[in-house]
């Protein structure tokens, strides 16, 4: 195999590339989902701050709160549900004021304000409403700090926001749009028209054209993966460990695109094999978003352990050494796809010089 010859052909990929409407949505996709989803479950337009409060003696408190600006706030009843409400995440926070709140704080006692904040609020809204809560206070008893704030965090503290369990699913399709469509339907596209077997026809050989292929999807798979968490502001703080963790999955999303481009003869066939196989390369994803669910099972699919290394240096934190067993367990895969792409290869190349 010549590498100056696959480059060529990479080269010609590149450009000719933004002529199929694959190629394109796989350039413009990042920017498609995030305004749709960010859009609508409140990334680029983060909802109000949500308030609950049981005022039990007409506190001057939920006056100054119910007309402060950015804060949605809601008075109940009973203590017990506004627990309920805070720890479902129907509310980012709540507020209990006793009866003889006001006179207790005028008077120089300091009444205990009891103060819960949702485990899965934005951290944003837990600090405007902290801060505009003190404020109130000050505002209604003078410039000192007239209390004693107990603050009760209600759920899992650790929990993450939609917005950002939905982070992976945008990521894993933006790999396999761009690191598995376009080489599948670039191959197909090139059998359909037979322009494949007119290039074989030259020195070009089958494995250069499939090297191409992948170098193409591997490309735009870390580019458009990269440009995915920036939209989302998840790049992480370690950017090299990010882009080799980006790197190793457009490789497996290459691979699995060499399978189905050297499996389908034609783009219904192409077609048919998306729709059956892609709930099985998606389905890590689901676990993310519903993270009470056993993990254990995310672990049977093998886009788990190009995605999860992601996730844990984006959105966790982690460091390299960190993930590196299950980079390892990824490049694992990685190599064992290298068997059925070589024999399809092999395949392929005997269909046509039989053609």
């Amino acid at each position: 195999m010549s590498i100056i010859r696959a480059l060529k052909i990479l080269r010609k990929d590149l450009r000719l590339g933004p002529r199929s409407p694959i190629f394109m949505w796989a350039l413009i996709y990042p920017v498609v989902i995030t305004l749709v989803l960010q859009g609508v479950f409140g990334g680029l337009f983060e909802p109000r701050a949500r308030l609950g409060i049981v005022d039990q003696g007409s506190s001057g408190i939920t006056d100054l709160m119910s007309h402060a600006e950015g804060i949605d706030v809601t008075l109940l009843k009973s203590v017990p549900d506004l627990k309920r409400r805070v720890e479902g995440n129907d509310l980012d926070a709540g507020l209990v004021l006793k009866a003889g709140f006001d006179t207790a704080m005028r008077s120089g006692r300091k009444p205990l304000l009891e103060f819960y904040i949702g485990g899965e609020s934005l951290a944003s809204n837990r600090i405007v409403l902290a801060v505009t809560t003190l404020d109130a206070l000050r505002r209604v008893n003078g410039n000192t700090s007239p209390v004693e704030v107990e603050i009760n965090t209600l759920g899992d503290a650790e929990a993450l926001s939609l917005t950002t369990r939905l982070v992976p699913m945008m990521v894993l399709f933006a790999l396999l749009i761009a690191g598995l469509f376009v080489p599948a339907f670039g191959l197909v596209e090139e059998r359909e028209n037979r322009t494949l077997g007119a290039v074989l026809i030259t020195p070009v050989r089958l494995s250069e054209v499939l090297a191409a292929k992948a170098g193409l999807g591997i490309i735009l798979a870390v580019l458009m993966a990269y440009v995915t968490l920036l939209l989302n502001g998840a790049l992480g703080p370690r950017p090299a460990a990010l882009v080799i963790a980006l790197v190793v999955a457009g490789v497996m999303s290459a691979e699995f695109g060499l399978i189905y481009g050297t499996v389908a003869k034609d783009i219904k066939a192409l077609f048919t094999l998306m729709k059956t196989l892609n709930v099985f390369l998606l389905a890590p994803v689901i676990f993310y978003i519903f993270p009470d669910w056993p993990q254990w099972i995310a672990k049977i699919f093998p886009t788990y352990w190009l995605i999860n290394p992601i996730f844990e240096l984006t959105i966790k934190g982690a460091g390299l050494s960190d993930v590196a067993p299950e980079l390892g367990i990824a490049l694992g895969i990685c190599v064992f796809l290298a068997i059925p792409v070589w024999v399809l290869k092999r395949r392929m190349q005997a269909t046509l010089s039989a053609g």
